[in-house]
């Protein structure tokens, strides 16, 4: 529950500031802006995956930048069901989903939730630990 809720308030932040950034995005209460949220994470889960696969062969042809479009569809659809939130148009979708989907992975990676991909890590790699059989020649390579 905890992971849902801290990943709500990623999106909702990320929704947040795409609002902010982005003329043609807008939303009239708070409430509206945490049901933006929700919804669109709700469309993530669900339908996202559905047109992922829909549009596999369109995706590996545009080596995943119609991924773009995938989501400013989804940003879109969510204006056109709320009322307190609105998405002008389809370029607006597009910007608004670009700058939630850099947002939604600056603070996964930061905040080590979701599936987040983006991981940095320093020092040096730990050390190899000889194998466990006791005996017999090694070949390290």
């Amino acid at each position: 529950m905890v992971s849902f809720l801290k990943h709500w308030l990623i999106t909702t932040l990320a929704v947040w500031l795409a609002a902010e950034l982005v003329p043609g995005i807008t939303w009239r209460t708070t409430a509206g802006l945490f049901l933006a949220a929700l919804l669109l994470g709700l469309l993530n889960a669900v339908v996202r995956p559905i047109m992922v696969v829909l549009s596999l062969p369109l995706l590996i042809f545009t080596l995943g930048l119609f991924m773009l479009v995938i989501n400013a569809l989804l940003l879109w659809s969510v204006g056109l069901v709320l009322r307190d939130f609105q998405v002008d148009g389809f370029g607006s979708a597009f910007w608004g989903s670009l700058i939630i989907s850099i947002t939604s992975l600056v603070l996964n990676s930061m905040t080590k939730s979701g599936s987040s991909r983006l991981e940095f890590q320093a020092g040096k790699p730990p050390p190899r630990r000889p194998p466990e059989d006791g005996g017999g020649p090694v070949i390290d390579v």
